[in-house]
């Protein structure tokens, strides 16, 4: 607990680091509520874009890498180095497209109903002149960036690393002061700090709010931190990477893929490379004792020479878009790395889960319902801290002028 000396410092720095994210904060947690929603908010807009439905009950998706074929046919301008082997039931399939020379790609997804091949629509993501096709992915920009590229994914990690930092001195702040002497009749120190999870509802409308931003962070406290600190994570990895990496283990497949220098020789065909990474999966999957639930996709790097297959398995926590890895060498198919997200490394395991949370990305709709409602929390608290502030220094002004 802070020492008398120390609280008026951790109050101030509370105070101006509030103050700081408070407008960043309010952004991330209105646009966080809608983006908990993305998928069915998506479909809901344009239904003839996002959604199919089979011609027949019993009709079969048609090959993924046959549908790949047929994009990249149709935008021979592109290259189409990922593909989807799945999707989920009632979704069209998307197809990312790469700049493949210097002009510029009029659009990087593409969407394709996996029964017939039909391009169902087609955007550059993050456009929000396209129209609704991109109001999702605008939002998603304004939610980490500001919509700013490089700039606001700085300034956004700048401020998830201070919002990590604030959890723990706003938190410190609600414990009760240090006592310098006890006395028989003091309460424990939890009784002590029971009133600071609680609502004065008597004591009029300054200490409400300053009740519901105490209360509020504390419980949210952990959920706070998942987000500020999975942002780090997710915007400024270096800075991430520097604080965990001495402390927890990792697998380092990201490290190992990257290092790797191309083979000479031909490269594995679509087909022989989705075969080979078949075959690489089920060897890890009896290797570590896990159970494959569904393919996912396949990638191949060409400037490093790498294809990438990865799937679905009991070790993921996500519901969908599985991250179990498997990475092997383009020509030879020898494999050169394995990510597992969960199992294998601590490091790994508290990144995949502090990710899945931060997206709403398990445990189905009232996990969603829940993080839409954080959102307007962390904006309430923002909210909340600032007339907290406001309040605070009109008292000081008015005792100055009555001073003198």
């Amino acid at each position: 607990m802070p020492s008398l000396h120390m609280r008026p410092v951790l109050a101030a720095l509370h105070r101006y680091a509030g103050l700081l994210m408070a407008g960043f904060l309010i952004v991330t947690g209105v646009t966080g509520s809608a983006l908990a929603w993305k998928d069915e908010l998506e479909a809901a807009m344009l239904p003839a874009v996002f959604r199919v439905a089979p011609p027949m009950h019993d009709a079969a998706p048609l090959d993924a890498l046959q549908l790949r074929e047929t994009i990249a046919a149709r935008f021979p301008q592109a290259q189409v180095s990922y593909a989807p082997l799945s999707a989920p039931q009632g979704h069209s399939m998307v197809f990312y497209l790469r700049q493949s020379g210097n002009a510029p790609l009029a659009s990087d997804e593409v969407f394709v109903d996996p029964y017939t091949g039909a391009v169902l629509g087609q955007r550059r993501w993050g456009e929000i002149s396209e129209g609704a096709i991109n109001l999702l992915p605008f939002i998603e920009r304004l939610h980490y960036a500001l919509a700013l590229g490089d700039t606001g994914l700085l300034m956004f990690g700048l401020i998830a690393i201070i919002w990590t930092v604030d959890c723990f001195i706003g938190a410190a702040l609600t414990f009760p002061a240090r006592l310098k002497k006890r006395s028989p009749g003091t309460k424990p120190w939890l009784l002590r700090w029971r009133p600071s999870w609680l609502l004065r509802r008597n004591g009029g409308s300054y200490k409400l709010v300053f009740d519901l931003h105490r209360a509020g962070g504390l419980w949210l406290w952990a959920m706070l931190l998942v987000f500020a600190w999975s942002g780090v994570a997710f915007n400024l990895y270096g800075a991430y990477a520097a604080v965990m990496h001495p402390l927890f283990a990792h697998q380092g497949a990201e490290e190992i893929v990257a290092r790797h220098t191309p083979s000479p020789g031909p490269q594995l065909d679509w087909p022989a490379a989705r075969t080979q990474g078949r075959q690489l999966m089920d060897a890890l999957a009896r290797q570590h004792a896990f159970t494959i639930i569904e393919e996912n996709a396949l990638a191949h790097e060409r400037a490093l020479g790498v294809y990438s297959y990865n799937v679905r398995s009991s070790r993921d926590v996500r519901a969908h878009k599985g991250l179990t890895t498997v990475f092997f060498d383009a020509a030879s198919g020898r494999q050169l790395a394995t990510w597992l997200p969960t199992g294998a490394a601590s490091g790994d395991t508290i990144r995949s889960w502090i990710s899945a949370l931060h997206m709403a990305s398990m445990w189905g709709w009232p996990f969603k319902l829940f993080i839409c409602a954080m959102g307007v929390l962390v904006a309430g608290l923002s909210v909340t801290g600032v007339l907290i502030w406001r309040r605070k220094r009109q008292g000081q002004a008015r005792a100055r002028a009555l001073s003198h």
